[in-house]
């Protein structure tokens, strides 16, 4: 069975899970962001291939990271 941990309450889990909820969210939210604004800037300056949606989904994703980094590391303290 699974142990439960001294001071943790129902209300204290689900209100974890919402935020790595939310963080999911947000990663998901910025890597479309990335995709439409590389899209409209391959569309603008009609490049060949999609290499400025390439590089605009890389640049949200580490983005992403840092913001995800950042909030894992608030929430231990």
């Amino acid at each position: 069975m699974l142990e439960k941990k001294p001071g943790s309450s129902p209300k204290r889990q689900s209100i974890s899970y919402m935020n790595y909820a939310g963080m999911a969210f947000q990663m998901g939210i910025l890597l479309a962001t990335g995709a439409f604004v590389g899209r409209k800037l391959d569309h603008y300056f009609q490049t060949s291939r999609p290499y400025l949606t390439a590089l605009s989904v890389v640049v949200f994703l580490l983005a992403a990271f840092y913001l995800t980094f950042k909030d894992l590391l608030r929430k231990e303290e």
